[in-house]
């Protein structure tokens, strides 16, 4: 099953950020930002939602959260204790579950429609995202981060090097699949970009910024990757810091 929890504890709760749309990329939508993102940074899920809503032109507030903290008024708006969780700062609105979030601003903002065409396309790019959700996250993300940020920041442990490799085999084979994938179409999904490369690009980002991909033979991968980090709606993330956890050198860098 797709889990937003184990991502989710591991942040510190450190106030809010506004995020708004870059003006000469993405008109807003709205004067006034009442939409709240409860996350940390290397939460993938809410990476995927945060991409969703750059591409729509949508404003929000940043709020840093610590679910393994288990604070009342967070467990209050999420009893799960899961990020991302997405609140409306007028209506008292709560959105809960990144898939659940994405489906809703793709039904009520028509800018950038990320869940488009046929019904068999649809239902591919909804294959796919559970795809990266599951098992892509499962296989790869979870463990990376459970050794490499966990550990360190909440269980003051050494990561176990028979993990990290088994975890770096497994996105290796992932990454061969999803090299299979662009040799036959322009984007994931099919022709066009959708909310399938938007859930690989924040997943393959957080595995990325923890060290645990092997470019050197993903040229496909390589590409899709570096024009996805190209884009306005991805630029807030390759600027953010997870503390005492460095990236790699390349890690900001679009043309790596």
């Amino acid at each position: 099953m797709p889990n937003d929890h184990f991502m989710s504890r591991f942040a510190g709760n450190e106030g809010s950020e506004r995020i708004a749309p870059s003006p000469s990329a993405f008109p807003r939508l709205t004067d006034a930002c009442m939409w709240q993102l409860y996350q940390f940074p290397l939460c993938p899920f809410s990476r995927k939602v945060r991409l969703l809503l750059g591409e729509k032109g949508v404003a929000y507030d940043l709020i840093r959260e610590s679910p393994w903290q288990m604070r009342d008024e967070f467990l209050d708006l999420n009893p799960a204790g899961t990020t991302p969780v997405m609140v409306d700062e007028d209506t008292g609105a709560t959105l809960i579950d990144s898939q659940a979030i994405c489906e809703y601003f793709e039904e009520t903002v028509e800018r950038f429609p990320l869940i488009s065409g046929t019904a068999a396309g649809r239902a591919e790019i909804r294959r796919l995202v559970a795809f990266f959700d599951q098992s892509f996250y499962g296989d790869v993300v979870a463990p990376l981060l459970h050794e490499r940020m966990k550990k360190r920041l909440v269980e003051r442990a050494p990561p176990d090097a028979r993990i990290l490799r088994e975890a770096m085999k497994r996105a290796n084979t992932h990454l061969d699949y999803m090299d299979y994938l662009l040799d036959h179409r322009s984007w994931m999904a099919g022709g066009t970009m959708s909310l399938a490369d938007v859930t690989a690009a924040a997943h393959v980002s957080v595995a990325d910024y923890v060290g645990g991909i092997d470019w050197s033979s993903h040229d496909p991968v390589r590409r899709w990757y570096a024009g996805f980090k190209s884009r306005p709606s991805f630029r807030p993330l390759l600027s953010e810091r997870m503390e005492v956890i460095a990236p790699p050198a390349h890690y900001e860098k679009p043309d790596f």
